[in-house]
């Protein structure tokens, strides 16, 4: 398609599908749900990857979801696709009072929390767990309940660590056994839920987002395991067998090439 287009020829185009695609006509918030879920997945897989190209394409799948959804409400009355932007514009400029009027310059958290009755009001339920916790960690911050900077966090990460510590030390976990679902377990599962959350904060505190740094750091780990398997199974090693101390060894061989 070499012929200039524009959104209004998107919006166009969803009509005419609801009117003469089978398929389409027969689509409903409800049914659409799990698509939105997949396309803005595969868009953020792309994105990781730096893949612009799928990017782009990923992008009109999510636009699609967009259009689907305000033209299913326009058939029933409830808004169309210029309701949407004007929403947008409207929250855009409340956002950046400084820019559009004569407000002062706050954060959007500062700005949200007097709205809120509670932190963890609007968060969807089924917001992933480290999202969530820097979710909540940053409407905190909104309020001035927070750390001035990454010394703080850096400091409660070892006290949790040593509060795990102490834990494992008066209740040890048996290796290689199943584990029992007791008083004890509930307890260091808490521990290591604290400690998690102070790593959570560090990264807040840092700019970076846990859930990004965690995805990199599963890929590096995947990636670098994928090669150790390949090293074993050139040197006749059975992975199964061959111990901590060669894997070991192989590991530093594959970080070491890189």
């Amino acid at each position: 398609m070499d012929e200039k287009v524009t959104l209004n020829d998107t919006i166009a185009l969803m009509r005419d599908l609801r009117k003469r695609c089978d398929w389409d006509a027969a689509q409903t918030h409800e049914s659409l749900r799990p698509y939105l879920v997949e396309e803005s997945l595969e868009l953020d897989e792309a994105i990781r990857d730096s893949n612009y190209p799928l990017m782009r394409e990923e992008l009109g799948d999510v636009l699609l979801q967009v259009l689907f959804h305000s033209t299913i409400a326009e058939e029933r009355g409830q808004f169309d696709i210029d309701d949407v932007a004007r929403g947008l514009i409207a929250k855009m400029h409340a956002r950046h009072p400084h820019l559009y009027g004569d407000g002062v310059r706050q954060s959007w958290e500062t700005m949200k929390s007097k709205k809120r009755e509670s932190i963890g009001d609007g968060l969807p339920a089924s917001l992933p767990p480290l999202h969530r916790a820097h979710r909540l960690q940053d409407r905190a911050a909104g309020v001035g309940f927070d750390w001035p900077d990454t010394d703080g966090p850096a400091l409660k990460i070892e006290e949790e660590l040593a509060e795990v510590r102490d834990h494992l030390v008066s209740a040890p976990v048996a290796a290689h056994s199943a584990p029992v679902f007791d008083a004890a377990h509930e307890e260091l599962e808490s521990e290591l839920g604290d400690l998690l959350f102070a790593c959570v904060n560090l990264c807040r505190k840092a700019g970076v987002h846990a859930s990004l740094a965690l995805d990199r750091a599963n890929a590096k780990f995947e990636r670098r395991f994928v090669e150790i398997e390949k090293i074993a199974r050139e040197r006749g090693l059975d992975l199964n067998n061959a111990g901590l101390e060669a894997l070991d060894s192989i590991w530093d061989e594959v970080k070491a090439a890189e």
